[in-house]
């Protein structure tokens, strides 16, 4: 007999919870969406037009008094409500998948990581852009040696927004943990530590430039990794001219590529992972380039296929974890080893040093 599929409670159903989580939680196989959890009428009426088998909460603690009814909460509401939220449901003994960053400090990501262990639950973080087209082909590069012994990797994930758009994730009070060093650097930070291994030295700087804007909108952070591969990192919503989101610099030869991976753009209108035998594929014209001592620009290099991007993977490995049959895909400890990062970044911006870890 096949097993009944595990029943996932969301709470919150703004970007996060509608654009990614939920429909990648349909996809999955194991997984069901059992209850979105949001306090808006709207968002409400949206989750169950577009799920209509859904069940409907007004307020995260309906998930918590039924807890015997589901098998895992997914937390996609904003950053300040992480902590608290994930600290209830592992109370109410249900495992927990937080969005990033988990926390606003990596102290308090290490006491929820105690918390879990000492209820014996999974605590998961949504790093998604692990499973990035572009991050996995890198990987996939270093792995089989094609660019010899790394030296320098530049991250940018840039964007041209000149004029803020408001809300909580551009809030400067810090409270909200907003800006773009813990929404973007999460990721760029998280993606850094995975390829190159812990860091020794973090200098950073952030700027806020867009008139009315009220938090770092403009962030750049250096990382020098402990085995001396340098990482130099952009976040930004001010750049009129994108750069490269991945170059890459080795030994033997560089890689360099352009252009975001496709899955957010294609859950954003509406895509579904399963509906097409292409999800994640990017376009030929897109591919990187592997070469040494030319320009990527003038046809240097030898293109290079980009692999599928999959964020479908990381909600197949946590349905493995909850069953036992595999490993936690982001622990809260290696989240916190990110937010060590950032901690160092800030700092490092605010009184003009260099940090070291």
């Amino acid at each position: 007999m096949t097993a009944a599929p595990l029943r996932v409670g969301l709470i919150g159903y703004g970007l996060a919870g509608s654009v990614f989580h939920a429909p990648l939680i349909a996809a999955t196989e194991g997984l069901t969406l059992d209850t979105v959890a949001t306090s808006d009428p709207d968002r409400r009426r949206q989750a169950r037009a577009e799920f209509p088998d859904v069940r409907l909460a007004a307020a995260p603690e309906e998930l918590f008094d039924r807890a015997d009814e589901l098998d895992l909460v997914v937390i996609a509401s904003p950053n300040k409500t992480h902590v608290p939220l994930a600290t209830a449901a592992l109370l109410a003994g249900l495992p927990v998948v937080v969005d990033k960053p988990v926390a606003g400090t990596a102290a308090e990501a290490r006491d929820l990581a105690a918390l879990a262990d000492e209820r014996g639950l999974l605590l998961s973080v949504f790093q998604n852009r692990r499973w990035d087209n572009d991050f996995l082909t890198l990987g996939k590069l270093l792995a089989d040696g094609a660019l010899g012994d790394a030296w320098r990797f530049e991250s940018r994930f840039e964007r041209w927004r000149p004029r803020p758009k408001g809300g909580w994730r551009e809030s400067g009070d810090p409270a909200e943990i907003g800006g773009l060093l813990y929404d973007l650097g999460s990721h760029v930070v998280d993606q850094a530590l995975v390829l190159f291994g812990p860091v020794t030295e973090v200098y950073a700087e952030t700027d806020v430039r867009r008139p009315g804007a009220e938090t770092d909108d403009d962030t750049f952070i250096a990382l020098t990794h402990a085995n001396g591969v340098r990482s130099h990192l952009y976040v930004s919503a001010t750049t009129a001219q994108l750069g490269p989101r991945f170059r890459v610099l080795g030994s033997r030869a560089g890689y360099v590529k352009y252009g975001l991976d496709p899955q957010e753009a294609a859950l954003r209108e509406g895509g579904r992972p399963g509906t097409t035998g292409d999800w994640g594929v990017e376009d030929e014209v897109l591919w990187g380039r592997v070469g040494s001592g030319e320009s990527p620009v003038s046809g240097g290099g030898t293109p290079v296929p980009t692999l599928p991007g999959d964020y479908p993977a990381y909600y197949a490995a946590v349905a493995r974890a909850l069953t036992g049959a595999g490993p936690n895909p982001v622990t809260a400890l290696e989240a916190a080893a990110a937010l060590d990062v950032l901690e160092a970044a800030r700092k490092s911006a605010r009184d003009k040093v260099t940090v070291t870890l």
